[in-house]
Parts: structure tokens; sequence; C-alpha cells
């Protein structure tokens, strides 16, 4: 029996598609062992509008012929409708041992052959990382030589698995915050190539920086000095900022606040602030109403300790690290933040990176107490990541407020707490 070498009809190639499919769940490829049960697949299950037609009956035609050719030439077998043979087939069933004419006919490279390509791509370029991304590329190797899930790199896709890696590679040069369609630009010559793989270096970076785990995509970028535009820091208070030329930049003179380019803050010498503490904000919401509740209560008594601020907006980036960390190290640093596990984080981050004795304003169980009305109930995922904070050091302290928090099943976000509440805090503290 010749081999057959039509072109399948959208209705075969979609069932032969399907058997494909089942055969390399089942055996994952073309393989050397012994294959003795057919596959079958009823084509009432697929969507096959122009084999059912009851209008045109010449696609149904076609996919017949093309099937029973295919019969005949012992790759399948086919079943059909009481009543119906040679008119309507019920099933068509795949003999294993002619998978490999299969994928030959629908130009189809067989998913062995795939992972064996990833493979090969992976151990060629694993020379050239370290860090997280090594971590990243030898998992993926596991998975694929374990049969598992090769994502976020792909099968199918050769040339976005080589774009990935190139990106992945060139996050060395990244040294300051930069739009990352310049970076696409320097990287690819294509502005919007590295858009395409966002997803992909966001997720590989969660999985494997234990501390990145929960960030959004926008905050992973971040970490990485990438950004969709250029970023400021919110200043408020007496700050003075000492430049590469040791020039002194007061902004004491902005109010309600400045903001200072991300890029300008990574240049910074050094740094020092006129007033007796720095409160570092979560959100750009409470940095503001804190601002003007200072404002308020300014000339009363007793008199409010001086104060500074700098919005974080979430977890601190790089810039952001680098100008609290040219401050004086005996410069009191505050960090006031949801009572949550992201804000647990950011204080262990501040502790971690910038300064060991940061402290938390209104992160305690009176806090928590005092506005339970307003918090939100724990999720899974909230508890998980809160008894994992448990064994980080840098929280040791810490430990009776987030156990606080998983008998009381809470958390509550920062914009639930007055300001007023803060400032009274400073006062008595």
């Amino acid at each position: 029996m010749p081999t057959p070498s039509f072109i399948p009809s959208p209705d075969v190639a979609l069932s032969l598609h399907t058997l494909l499919d089942m055969y390399e769940r089942r055996y994952g490829g073309p393989t050397d062992r012994a294959l003795h049960k057919s596959l079958r697949c009823d084509l009432a299950t697929l969507p096959l509008p122009g084999y059912h037609s009851q209008i045109d009956p010449v696609p149904r035609q076609i996919a017949n012929e093309q099937l029973q050719a295919l019969e005949l030439a012992g790759w399948l077998k086919l079943s059909w409708l009481p009543g119906e043979t040679g008119h309507l087939l019920a099933a068509v069933a795949l003999v294993p041992e002619h998978a490999a004419s299969i994928f030959t006919l629908l130009l189809r490279t067989p998913q062995a052959a795939q992972r064996a390509r990833l493979i090969d791509l992976l151990l060629g370029e694993r020379f050239r990382f370290a860090d997280w991304r090594l971590d990243a590329l030898q998992r993926t190797l596991d998975n694929l030589k374990a049969d598992k899930s090769s994502a976020p790199f792909s099968l199918t896709d050769a040339e976005f698995n080589r774009d990935l890696l190139i990106a992945l590679a060139a996050l060395d040069n990244v040294r300051e915050e930069t739009p990352y369609r310049v970076f696409s630009v320097r990287v690819f010559n294509d502005s919007k190539r590295f858009e395409t793989m966002i997803g992909a270096v966001c997720t590989l970076a969660r999985r494997h920086q234990a501390a990145w785990h929960d960030w959004s995509n926008e905050e992973v970028l971040r970490e990485l000095n990438l950004t969709a535009n250029p970023t400021h820091l919110y200043l408020h208070g007496p700050w003075q900022l000492i430049d590469e030329a040791g020039q002194i930049i007061p902004l004491d003179g902005f109010d309600p606040s400045v903001g200072l380019a991300a890029a300008q803050a990574q240049h910074m010498q050094a740094a020092r602030v006129e007033a007796e503490q720095i409160i570092c904000v979560e959100n750009q919401t409470t940095f503001y109403e804190l601002i003007r509740h200072k404002n308020l209560t300014q000339v009363s008594e007793p008199p409010l300790a001086s104060f500074a601020t700098i919005c974080l907006w979430g977890n601190p980036s790089p810039a952001c690290r680098h100008l609290l960390s040219s401050l004086p190290t005996e410069m009191p640093l505050h960090v006031w933040a949801d009572i949550d596990y992201g804000g647990l984080n950011i204080l262990a981050q501040l502790r971690e990176q910038v300064n060991r004795h940061a402290q938390p304003y209104g992160m305690d169980i009176p806090t928590l107490e005092a506005y339970a009305r307003w918090a939100q109930p724990l999720t899974s995922g909230d508890v998980r990541h809160l008894n994992r904070l448990l064994r980080r050091t840098a929280l040791a302290d810490m430990h009776p407020l987030i156990e606080h928090l998983l008998r009381r099943g809470l958390k509550l976000e920062q914009e639930a707490i007055r300001p007023a509440w803060i400032i009274e805090h400073m006062r008595s503290t």
C-alpha cells in the first residue's frame, strides 16, 4: 500500500492531532516499547462543523476518503455509526505502531524531540548564568528529563526560548533603572520584543527568589531595574542629598513632597535629614495623609517629634534602598506598612538590605485590634506566607504579631488606620 501523501483537511487534521495528543500523554512520543492498545477518539466530542454540516456534504466526503486511505495503510481503525457505513463515522482509532507516520503526515514534531531540542539549548547556554537564573534553567532541565512541564519555556517556539535566554543574560548589564522598551531596543533592536516575555521572566524570578514569591510583574521588573517608564521617589521633609559631584541638594522647600527621579537617586553619594527620624510609608495615599495630619498638628502640645518621610511604593526598589542606605546608620528609620505578609516582608527587606535597626510604626497588636472592624480575613496563601515569615531571622521580634495574625485570621491595610493614630504613637515613643 503506497504511503498517503495528501494534505489533511481541517477536520482530518484536528482528528489526527487529537489522537497524537492522546498518544503523547500516554507514551511521551515515538518509542521502541511494545504498543498494544489503539487510541480511540469519538468524533462527536470534537468541534468538526464541516464534518457534521447538514448543508454542505463535501467536507465530510473529503474527510471520509482521507481517513479511509489511512485505514488502508494500516495507520488507523475506523468505526462507523450503525447503518451509516461509508457515510458517518462514530470514531477514529490510532494504531500506535504507526504514530511516527502520522507525525510526518501532519509535519508535527514529536514532543520527545521538542523536549530533546530544548534540553540541548539549555545545556548549551547554562554556563552563561548564575544566581536565580541558573536555578531556573536547572529546574527546567530537571522537569524536561522527568517529562514534566517546561513552562514558561516553550516546546514549540524555539525562537521564543532563544530570545528569553538572551533577555535573561542581558539583565547583568542593567545597572540602573531602565524603561523596558529601551532595554528591548538595546537587546533585540525591537522596542516591543521584550514585552512578549515579561511574564516568563517574572515567573522564573518568582520561582527562584523566595522573597519575590508574591510580587506582581511590575514589582519583579522594578527589582531588576526595569520599568514601563522612568519612576520617582516621593520625599517629604528636610532631606539633603549629596550627588556625585559633592553638590548638596536641599529638598525642604518642597511641600507636600518632591519627586526625585529614581535614576538620579541611584547616583547619590550620601544623604542626611535634619529631623529626628524617617518614616518609610508603604502606600502613596497614606504617605500624603500622614503629611497632611503632620501639618495640622505641628503646633500642638506636646510638640511632635520632627520627621521626614519617603513613599516606598510597595516593596522598596533598588533606587529607594540605595538612597536609604546613603543615610547615616544612626539615623532612626521607621516603617509604616500594612499589617500583613506584604508589610512585614517590606520591614524584613529594609532590615536585611538597608538598616538592621529599622523599627515598625503602627504594625503591632494594639493597632490591629483597634481597627479590627476594618480588617480582612486571611487567605490560605496568607497563612502559608506568614508561617514562612516565622523562619525569617530579621523578623524575630515580630513573632508575637505574626502569631496573633494567624490566631485571629486577620490582616489590615494601612489605609484603614487614621494617621492621627500613628502620630500619637510617635508622641508615646
